[in-house]
Protein backbone atom coordinates (compact mmCIF):
# COMPACT_ATOMS: atom_id res chain seq x y z
CA UNK A 1 0.00 0.00 0.00
CA UNK A 2 2.10 2.77 -1.33
CA UNK A 3 -0.64 5.07 -1.91
CA UNK A 4 0.60 7.56 0.69
CA UNK A 5 3.91 7.85 -0.64
CA UNK A 6 2.15 8.73 -3.65
CA UNK A 7 0.01 11.62 -2.99
CA UNK A 8 1.13 14.39 -1.13
CA UNK A 9 -1.97 16.40 -0.94
CA UNK A 10 -1.28 17.61 2.30
CA UNK A 11 1.92 19.16 1.09
CA UNK A 12 0.61 20.31 -1.96
CA UNK A 13 -2.05 22.09 -0.74
CA UNK A 14 0.04 24.19 1.89
CA UNK A 15 2.79 24.60 -0.42
CA UNK A 16 0.13 25.97 -2.53
CA UNK A 17 -1.42 28.38 0.04
CA UNK A 18 2.26 29.48 1.04
CA UNK A 19 2.89 30.78 -2.40
CA UNK A 20 0.17 32.20 -2.88
CA UNK A 21 0.65 34.38 0.20
CA UNK A 22 4.51 35.37 -0.62
CA UNK A 23 3.41 36.55 -4.47
CA UNK A 24 0.57 38.49 -3.00
CA UNK A 25 -1.37 37.39 -6.53
CA UNK A 26 -4.39 39.78 -6.56
CA UNK A 27 -6.45 38.19 -9.96
CA UNK A 28 -9.33 36.60 -9.34
CA UNK A 29 -7.99 33.27 -10.46
CA UNK A 30 -8.52 29.76 -10.08
CA UNK A 31 -5.13 29.24 -8.85
CA UNK A 32 -6.04 32.05 -5.65
CA UNK A 33 -9.35 30.93 -5.42
CA UNK A 34 -7.91 27.50 -4.45
CA UNK A 35 -5.57 29.26 -2.12
CA UNK A 36 -8.64 30.82 -0.47
CA UNK A 37 -10.86 27.51 -0.11
CA UNK A 38 -7.85 25.89 1.61
CA UNK A 39 -7.84 28.31 4.42
CA UNK A 40 -11.60 28.91 4.42
CA UNK A 41 -13.36 26.51 3.10
CA UNK A 42 -15.74 24.56 6.08
CA UNK A 43 -16.02 21.04 4.69
CA UNK A 44 -12.23 20.92 4.37
CA UNK A 45 -11.44 22.30 7.89
CA UNK A 46 -14.28 19.73 9.36
CA UNK A 47 -12.56 16.92 7.52
CA UNK A 48 -9.05 17.56 8.93
CA UNK A 49 -10.94 18.37 12.15
CA UNK A 50 -12.57 14.47 12.01
CA UNK A 51 -9.26 13.27 10.83
CA UNK A 52 -7.08 14.76 14.16
CA UNK A 53 -10.04 13.35 16.42
CA UNK A 54 -9.48 9.94 14.76
CA UNK A 55 -5.61 10.19 15.18
CA UNK A 56 -6.51 10.64 19.04
CA UNK A 57 -7.77 6.62 19.05
CA UNK A 58 -4.89 5.59 17.57
CA UNK A 59 -2.55 7.26 20.65
CA UNK A 60 -5.44 6.18 23.50
CA UNK A 61 -4.87 2.47 22.00
CA UNK A 62 -1.48 2.68 22.29
CA UNK A 63 -1.63 4.14 26.25
CA UNK A 64 -3.13 0.06 26.83
CA UNK A 65 0.44 -0.74 25.97
CA UNK A 66 1.96 2.09 27.90
CA UNK A 67 2.74 1.28 31.52
CA UNK A 68 0.67 3.57 33.55
CA UNK A 69 2.14 5.82 36.62
CA UNK A 70 0.18 7.78 39.28
CA UNK A 71 0.54 9.52 42.47
CA UNK A 72 -1.49 10.22 45.94
CA UNK A 73 -1.72 11.75 48.96
CA UNK A 74 -3.84 11.74 52.05
CA UNK A 75 -4.24 13.88 55.36
CA UNK A 76 -6.75 13.74 58.12
CA UNK A 77 -7.05 15.39 61.44
CA UNK A 78 -8.99 13.25 63.90
CA UNK A 79 -10.68 15.39 67.30
CA UNK A 80 -12.57 13.46 69.69
CA UNK A 81 -14.38 15.10 73.23
CA UNK A 82 -17.49 14.91 74.70
CA UNK A 83 -20.64 17.30 73.24
CA UNK A 84 -20.24 19.09 76.32
CA UNK A 85 -18.11 19.41 79.67
CA UNK A 86 -17.87 16.97 82.20
CA UNK A 87 -17.97 18.50 85.99
CA UNK A 88 -17.19 16.57 89.12
CA UNK A 89 -17.27 17.40 92.79
CA UNK A 90 -14.95 17.58 95.16
CA UNK A 91 -14.45 19.04 99.09
CA UNK A 92 -12.26 21.96 99.76
CA UNK A 93 -9.97 20.97 102.06
CA UNK A 94 -10.03 24.45 103.93
CA UNK A 95 -14.10 25.35 103.48
CA UNK A 96 -15.08 21.48 104.12
CA UNK A 97 -18.01 22.47 101.59
CA UNK A 98 -18.05 20.30 98.27
CA UNK A 99 -17.52 22.26 94.93
CA UNK A 100 -18.26 21.45 91.05
CA UNK A 101 -15.19 21.44 88.32
CA UNK A 102 -14.57 20.79 85.20
CA UNK A 103 -12.96 17.47 84.84
CA UNK A 104 -13.18 17.24 81.14
CA UNK A 105 -13.57 19.99 77.96
CA UNK A 106 -16.49 20.32 75.37
CA UNK A 107 -15.01 18.59 72.15
CA UNK A 108 -12.69 21.16 70.08
CA UNK A 109 -11.36 21.26 66.69
CA UNK A 110 -8.40 22.33 68.03
CA UNK A 111 -6.41 19.65 69.61
CA UNK A 112 -6.23 16.96 67.61
CA UNK A 113 -4.22 13.90 65.53
CA UNK A 114 -2.98 14.20 62.40
CA UNK A 115 -2.45 11.59 60.15
CA UNK A 116 -0.71 11.61 56.78
CA UNK A 117 0.81 10.08 53.75
CA UNK A 118 1.30 9.89 50.43
CA UNK A 119 1.93 6.90 48.15
CA UNK A 120 2.85 6.23 44.31
CA UNK A 121 1.80 2.97 42.03
CA UNK A 122 2.81 1.99 38.91
CA UNK A 123 0.94 -0.74 36.42
CA UNK A 124 2.42 -2.06 33.36
CA UNK A 125 0.73 -4.89 30.94
CA UNK A 126 3.05 -7.75 30.62
CA UNK A 127 1.17 -9.76 28.33
CA UNK A 128 -2.28 -8.83 26.65
CA UNK A 129 -2.90 -10.03 22.94
CA UNK A 130 -5.82 -8.71 22.55
CA UNK A 131 -4.77 -4.81 23.15
CA UNK A 132 -1.63 -5.61 21.19
CA UNK A 133 -3.99 -6.32 18.11
CA UNK A 134 -6.77 -3.54 19.31
CA UNK A 135 -3.25 -1.11 19.14
CA UNK A 136 -2.91 -2.33 15.02
CA UNK A 137 -6.33 -2.06 14.45
CA UNK A 138 -6.30 1.42 14.89
CA UNK A 139 -2.67 2.03 13.32
CA UNK A 140 -4.76 0.73 10.21
CA UNK A 141 -8.20 2.60 11.06
CA UNK A 142 -5.84 5.97 11.22
CA UNK A 143 -4.39 5.07 7.85
CA UNK A 144 -8.16 5.00 6.20
CA UNK A 145 -8.78 8.23 7.59
CA UNK A 146 -5.47 9.91 6.19
CA UNK A 147 -6.39 8.29 2.87
CA UNK A 148 -10.21 10.06 3.35
CA UNK A 149 -8.94 13.16 4.44
CA UNK A 150 -6.30 13.09 0.97
CA UNK A 151 -9.97 11.99 -1.02
CA UNK A 152 -11.19 15.18 1.00
CA UNK A 153 -8.78 17.33 -0.47
CA UNK A 154 -9.09 16.12 -4.22
CA UNK A 155 -12.60 16.92 -3.72
CA UNK A 156 -11.85 20.74 -2.59
CA UNK A 157 -10.01 20.87 -6.25
CA UNK A 158 -12.63 19.83 -7.91
CA UNK A 159 -15.27 21.72 -5.84
CA UNK A 160 -13.73 24.84 -6.48
CA UNK A 161 -13.12 24.21 -9.84
CA UNK A 162 -16.81 23.17 -10.92
CA UNK A 163 -18.06 26.42 -9.19
CA UNK A 164 -15.45 28.68 -11.33
CA UNK A 165 -16.01 27.34 -14.54
CA UNK A 166 -19.84 26.94 -13.41
CA UNK A 167 -18.97 31.12 -12.90
CA UNK A 168 -17.49 31.30 -16.40
CA UNK A 169 -20.09 29.30 -18.22
CA UNK A 170 -22.73 30.94 -16.72
CA UNK A 171 -21.11 34.51 -18.11
CA UNK A 172 -20.59 33.16 -21.69
CA UNK A 173 -23.82 32.26 -21.85
CA UNK A 174 -25.27 35.70 -20.42
CA UNK A 175 -22.78 37.33 -23.00
CA UNK A 176 -24.89 34.70 -25.67
CA UNK A 177 -28.53 35.42 -24.43
CA UNK A 178 -27.49 39.91 -24.59
CA UNK A 179 -25.86 39.15 -28.11
CA UNK A 180 -29.30 37.21 -29.05
CA UNK A 181 -31.30 39.52 -27.28
CA UNK A 182 -29.82 42.67 -28.85
CA UNK A 183 -30.31 40.86 -32.62
CA UNK A 184 -33.99 39.57 -31.64
CA UNK A 185 -34.09 43.78 -31.04
CA UNK A 186 -32.15 44.57 -34.31
CA UNK A 187 -34.78 42.16 -35.95
CA UNK A 188 -37.87 43.73 -34.63
CA UNK A 189 -36.81 47.45 -35.29
CA UNK A 190 -36.27 46.22 -38.81
CA UNK A 191 -39.14 44.47 -39.11
CA UNK A 192 -41.07 47.53 -38.05
CA UNK A 193 -40.02 49.35 -40.37
CA UNK A 194 -40.73 47.42 -43.30
CA UNK A 195 -44.53 46.70 -42.28
CA UNK A 196 -44.92 50.65 -42.25
CA UNK A 197 -44.31 50.78 -45.67
CA UNK A 198 -46.00 47.59 -46.25
CA UNK A 199 -43.46 45.81 -47.42
CA UNK A 200 -44.15 42.45 -44.44
CA UNK A 201 -47.82 41.80 -42.55
CA UNK A 202 -48.43 42.61 -39.78
CA UNK A 203 -47.61 38.64 -38.49
CA UNK A 204 -44.26 39.30 -39.26
CA UNK A 205 -43.86 42.34 -36.62
CA UNK A 206 -45.57 39.59 -34.14
CA UNK A 207 -43.35 37.00 -34.92
CA UNK A 208 -39.97 39.00 -34.48
CA UNK A 209 -41.55 40.89 -30.82
CA UNK A 210 -42.33 37.28 -29.91
CA UNK A 211 -38.73 36.22 -30.28
CA UNK A 212 -37.51 39.36 -28.87
CA UNK A 213 -39.62 38.72 -25.72
CA UNK A 214 -37.98 35.51 -25.46
CA UNK A 215 -34.57 36.58 -25.58
CA UNK A 216 -35.03 39.13 -23.22
CA UNK A 217 -37.25 36.91 -20.76
CA UNK A 218 -34.10 34.57 -21.43
CA UNK A 219 -31.61 37.35 -20.23
CA UNK A 220 -33.40 38.42 -17.48
CA UNK A 221 -33.10 34.62 -15.81
CA UNK A 222 -29.88 33.91 -17.11
CA UNK A 223 -28.70 36.67 -15.16
CA UNK A 224 -30.26 35.87 -12.00
CA UNK A 225 -28.44 32.24 -12.68
CA UNK A 226 -25.19 33.86 -12.67
CA UNK A 227 -25.42 35.92 -9.46
CA UNK A 228 -26.15 32.17 -8.04
CA UNK A 229 -22.77 30.96 -9.50
CA UNK A 230 -21.27 34.07 -7.98
CA UNK A 231 -22.78 32.77 -4.67
CA UNK A 232 -22.01 29.08 -4.77
CA UNK A 233 -18.35 30.42 -5.32
CA UNK A 234 -18.25 32.63 -2.32
CA UNK A 235 -19.83 29.72 0.00
CA UNK A 236 -16.20 27.90 -0.45
CA UNK A 237 -13.74 30.41 0.07
CA UNK A 238 -15.83 33.30 1.65
CA UNK A 239 -15.32 35.61 -0.13
CA UNK A 240 -16.94 37.34 -2.79
CA UNK A 241 -15.08 37.09 -6.71
CA UNK A 242 -17.47 39.91 -8.32
CA UNK A 243 -14.52 39.31 -11.26
CA UNK A 244 -12.62 36.39 -12.27
CA UNK A 245 -10.04 35.24 -15.42
CA UNK A 246 -11.85 33.69 -18.20
CA UNK A 247 -10.64 30.78 -20.18
CA UNK A 248 -8.19 31.38 -23.12
CA UNK A 249 -10.15 30.75 -26.77
CA UNK A 250 -6.71 29.03 -27.63
CA UNK A 251 -7.29 26.84 -24.70
CA UNK A 252 -5.97 23.37 -26.03
CA UNK A 253 -8.72 20.47 -26.53
CA UNK A 254 -6.72 16.80 -26.59
CA UNK A 255 -7.72 13.30 -26.14
CA UNK A 256 -6.95 11.63 -22.63
CA UNK A 257 -2.77 10.74 -23.10
CA UNK A 258 -2.53 7.26 -22.43
CA UNK A 259 -4.74 4.53 -22.94
CA UNK A 260 -7.79 3.13 -21.00
CA UNK A 261 -5.65 0.53 -20.11
CA UNK A 262 -2.86 2.46 -18.23
CA UNK A 263 -5.13 4.66 -16.67
CA UNK A 264 -7.07 1.78 -15.16
CA UNK A 265 -3.27 0.53 -14.12
CA UNK A 266 -2.96 4.36 -12.49
CA UNK A 267 -6.13 4.09 -11.01
CA UNK A 268 -5.71 0.72 -9.38
CA UNK A 269 -2.08 1.75 -7.97
CA UNK A 270 -3.46 5.82 -6.71
CA UNK A 271 -6.92 5.80 -6.02
CA UNK A 272 -7.75 7.17 -2.52
CA UNK A 273 -11.09 5.00 -2.25
CA UNK A 274 -9.51 1.87 -2.56
CA UNK A 275 -6.68 2.55 -0.06
CA UNK A 276 -9.47 3.63 2.51
CA UNK A 277 -11.15 0.55 1.82
CA UNK A 278 -7.95 -1.82 1.97
CA UNK A 279 -6.71 -0.34 5.56
CA UNK A 280 -9.90 -0.43 6.85
CA UNK A 281 -10.24 -4.45 5.95
CA UNK A 282 -6.85 -4.56 7.82
CA UNK A 283 -8.30 -2.95 10.72
CA UNK A 284 -11.24 -5.30 11.16
CA UNK A 285 -9.17 -8.22 10.55
CA UNK A 286 -6.90 -6.82 13.28
CA UNK A 287 -9.96 -6.20 15.34
CA UNK A 288 -11.27 -9.67 14.75
CA UNK A 289 -7.92 -11.07 16.33
CA UNK A 290 -8.07 -9.03 18.99
CA UNK A 291 -11.71 -10.32 19.90
CA UNK A 292 -10.32 -13.91 19.18
CA UNK A 293 -7.95 -13.28 22.19
CA UNK A 294 -10.17 -12.08 24.57
CA UNK A 295 -10.48 -15.34 25.89
CA UNK A 296 -6.50 -15.41 26.37
CA UNK A 297 -4.61 -14.56 29.98
CA UNK A 298 -3.87 -11.22 30.72
CA UNK A 299 -0.57 -10.93 32.41
CA UNK A 300 0.11 -7.45 34.30
CA UNK A 301 2.97 -6.48 36.83
CA UNK A 302 2.01 -3.88 39.47
CA UNK A 303 4.26 -1.90 41.94
CA UNK A 304 3.69 0.42 44.56
CA UNK A 305 5.45 2.72 47.73
CA UNK A 306 3.51 4.05 50.31
CA UNK A 307 4.90 6.60 53.06
CA UNK A 308 2.25 7.26 56.22
CA UNK A 309 2.56 9.15 59.32
CA UNK A 310 0.10 8.53 62.13
CA UNK A 311 -0.06 10.73 65.44
CA UNK A 312 0.30 8.89 68.95
CA UNK A 313 -2.69 8.41 70.97
CA UNK A 314 -2.61 9.64 74.47
CA UNK A 315 -4.31 7.27 77.15
CA UNK A 316 -4.34 8.62 80.49
CA UNK A 317 -0.95 9.14 80.09
CA UNK A 318 0.39 6.76 78.40
CA UNK A 319 1.51 7.24 74.30
CA UNK A 320 -0.04 4.83 72.57
CA UNK A 321 1.26 4.05 69.08
CA UNK A 322 2.20 6.52 65.89
CA UNK A 323 5.27 7.36 63.81
CA UNK A 324 6.24 7.29 60.23
CA UNK A 325 5.88 4.09 58.13
CA UNK A 326 6.84 2.83 54.50
CA UNK A 327 5.20 -0.02 52.57
CA UNK A 328 6.22 -1.42 49.31
CA UNK A 329 4.24 -3.92 46.82
CA UNK A 330 5.72 -5.93 44.39
CA UNK A 331 3.58 -8.09 42.22
CA UNK A 332 2.31 -10.22 39.21
CA UNK A 333 -1.42 -10.52 38.23
CA UNK A 334 -3.16 -13.16 35.68
CA UNK A 335 -6.60 -13.18 34.88
CA UNK A 336 -8.24 -15.17 32.74
CA UNK A 337 -11.94 -14.78 32.03
CA UNK A 338 -13.89 -17.72 31.92
CA UNK A 339 -17.60 -16.50 31.52
CA UNK A 340 -18.87 -13.20 31.01
CA UNK A 341 -22.41 -14.14 30.22
CA UNK A 342 -21.91 -14.35 25.99
CA UNK A 343 -20.40 -11.30 25.40
CA UNK A 344 -16.99 -12.20 24.45
CA UNK A 345 -18.16 -14.87 21.80
CA UNK A 346 -20.53 -11.74 20.43
CA UNK A 347 -18.16 -9.39 20.07
CA UNK A 348 -16.32 -11.94 18.31
CA UNK A 349 -19.11 -12.92 15.62
CA UNK A 350 -19.75 -9.10 15.29
CA UNK A 351 -16.04 -8.46 14.59
CA UNK A 352 -16.37 -11.73 11.55
CA UNK A 353 -19.04 -9.74 9.77
CA UNK A 354 -17.55 -6.44 9.94
CA UNK A 355 -14.60 -8.23 8.46
CA UNK A 356 -17.09 -9.51 5.77
CA UNK A 357 -18.73 -5.93 5.36
CA UNK A 358 -15.02 -5.03 4.69
CA UNK A 359 -14.28 -7.52 2.07
CA UNK A 360 -17.30 -6.60 0.14
CA UNK A 361 -16.72 -2.68 0.48
CA UNK A 362 -13.38 -3.15 -0.84
CA UNK A 363 -14.66 -5.34 -3.96
CA UNK A 364 -17.72 -2.47 -4.59
CA UNK A 365 -15.15 0.32 -4.58
CA UNK A 366 -12.91 -1.53 -7.39
CA UNK A 367 -15.63 -2.12 -9.34
CA UNK A 368 -17.38 1.09 -9.17
CA UNK A 369 -13.54 2.27 -9.77
CA UNK A 370 -13.00 0.29 -12.76
CA UNK A 371 -16.63 2.00 -14.22
CA UNK A 372 -15.77 5.27 -13.20
CA UNK A 373 -12.52 5.72 -14.75
CA UNK A 374 -13.95 3.71 -18.18
CA UNK A 375 -16.12 6.21 -18.16
CA UNK A 376 -14.49 9.46 -17.23
CA UNK A 377 -11.89 8.42 -19.97
CA UNK A 378 -14.72 8.09 -22.49
CA UNK A 379 -16.40 11.48 -21.08
CA UNK A 380 -13.07 13.41 -22.33
CA UNK A 381 -13.11 11.85 -25.65
CA UNK A 382 -16.57 12.57 -26.42
CA UNK A 383 -15.85 15.82 -25.09
CA UNK A 384 -12.72 16.38 -27.75
CA UNK A 385 -15.35 15.08 -30.62
CA UNK A 386 -18.38 17.06 -29.48
CA UNK A 387 -16.16 19.94 -29.22
CA UNK A 388 -15.04 19.84 -32.40
CA UNK A 389 -18.65 19.57 -33.77
CA UNK A 390 -19.96 22.22 -31.82
CA UNK A 391 -17.20 24.42 -33.79
CA UNK A 392 -18.70 23.00 -37.18
CA UNK A 393 -22.13 23.59 -36.08
CA UNK A 394 -21.53 27.52 -35.37
CA UNK A 395 -20.15 27.92 -39.19
CA UNK A 396 -22.83 25.89 -40.52
CA UNK A 397 -25.84 27.86 -38.50
CA UNK A 398 -24.17 31.17 -39.62
CA UNK A 399 -23.94 30.31 -43.12
CA UNK A 400 -27.62 29.28 -43.03
CA UNK A 401 -28.63 32.51 -41.25
CA UNK A 402 -26.74 35.03 -43.81
CA UNK A 403 -28.52 32.81 -46.25
CA UNK A 404 -31.87 32.98 -44.77
CA UNK A 405 -31.49 36.38 -43.93
CA UNK A 406 -30.40 37.01 -47.75
CA UNK A 407 -33.35 35.25 -49.32
CA UNK A 408 -35.76 37.22 -46.43
CA UNK A 409 -34.76 40.61 -48.19
CA UNK A 410 -35.21 39.78 -51.24
CA UNK A 411 -38.55 37.67 -51.08
CA UNK A 412 -37.84 33.75 -50.89
CA UNK A 413 -37.57 33.52 -47.60
CA UNK A 414 -39.95 35.26 -44.25
CA UNK A 415 -39.40 36.23 -40.95
CA UNK A 416 -39.93 33.24 -39.15
CA UNK A 417 -37.38 31.41 -40.99
CA UNK A 418 -35.05 33.97 -40.28
CA UNK A 419 -35.96 33.95 -36.47
CA UNK A 420 -35.27 29.91 -36.97
CA UNK A 421 -31.97 30.15 -37.81
CA UNK A 422 -30.95 32.95 -35.33
CA UNK A 423 -32.17 30.45 -32.43
CA UNK A 424 -29.85 28.26 -34.16
CA UNK A 425 -27.04 30.22 -34.41
CA UNK A 426 -27.14 30.97 -31.06
CA UNK A 427 -28.02 27.29 -29.47
CA UNK A 428 -24.80 26.12 -31.20
CA UNK A 429 -22.78 29.38 -29.19
CA UNK A 430 -24.04 28.69 -26.13
CA UNK A 431 -23.29 24.35 -26.59
CA UNK A 432 -20.11 25.36 -27.77
CA UNK A 433 -19.46 27.31 -24.58
CA UNK A 434 -20.62 24.66 -22.43
CA UNK A 435 -18.93 21.27 -24.13
CA UNK A 436 -15.48 23.29 -23.70
CA UNK A 437 -16.41 23.82 -19.96
CA UNK A 438 -17.67 20.27 -19.39
CA UNK A 439 -14.08 18.93 -20.89
CA UNK A 440 -12.50 21.01 -18.41
CA UNK A 441 -14.10 19.65 -15.80
CA UNK A 442 -14.50 15.85 -16.85
CA UNK A 443 -10.57 15.92 -17.86
CA UNK A 444 -9.98 16.82 -14.20
CA UNK A 445 -12.49 14.27 -13.15
CA UNK A 446 -10.73 11.78 -15.30
CA UNK A 447 -7.90 12.28 -12.82
CA UNK A 448 -10.00 12.77 -9.19
CA UNK A 449 -11.36 8.95 -10.18
CA UNK A 450 -7.48 7.81 -10.83
CA UNK A 451 -6.66 8.98 -7.72
CA UNK A 452 -3.47 11.60 -9.01
CA UNK A 453 -5.51 15.01 -9.50
CA UNK A 454 -3.10 17.26 -7.35
CA UNK A 455 -2.45 21.46 -7.07
CA UNK A 456 -0.18 20.93 -10.10
CA UNK A 457 -3.22 20.15 -12.54
CA UNK A 458 -4.85 23.51 -11.28
CA UNK A 459 -0.84 25.62 -11.91
CA UNK A 460 -1.06 24.18 -15.07
CA UNK A 461 -5.16 24.82 -15.99
CA UNK A 462 -4.69 28.25 -14.31
CA UNK A 463 -1.75 29.36 -17.28
CA UNK A 464 -5.11 29.53 -19.63
CA UNK A 465 -7.01 31.91 -17.88
CA UNK A 466 -6.36 35.81 -18.24
CA UNK A 467 -8.40 38.97 -16.97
Amino acid sequence: MGRIAKFAGVVALTTLSASISQVGQAADDLYSILALALDNDPTLRQAEANYRANHENRIQSRANLLPSFGIGGQTARLTSGPSSPIYTEITNPITGLKQSIKAVDEHSYRPGINNHGWGVNLTQSLVNIANWYSFQSAKASDQAAEMNLAAQEQDLIMRVSIAYFDVLRAIDLLDTNVQEEEAARRSLDQTQQREEVGLVPITDVLDAQAAYDLARNTTILQRDFLQSRYEALEAITGQSHPSLAVLDDEFPIVNAEGTLDEWEDQADSNSLAIAAAEYNLVAQKKTLKARKSDRLPTVDFTGSFGHNVTAPIVNQGIVIGGGAFDRTSLGVSVSIPLYTGGAISSRRRAAEYNVIAAKESLEFTKRQLTQNIRNSYRRVNTDVMVIAQRQQSILSAQSALDATELGEQVGTRNIVEVLRARENLYRALRQYADARYNYIIDSLVLKQTAGILTPQDVIELNQWLAE
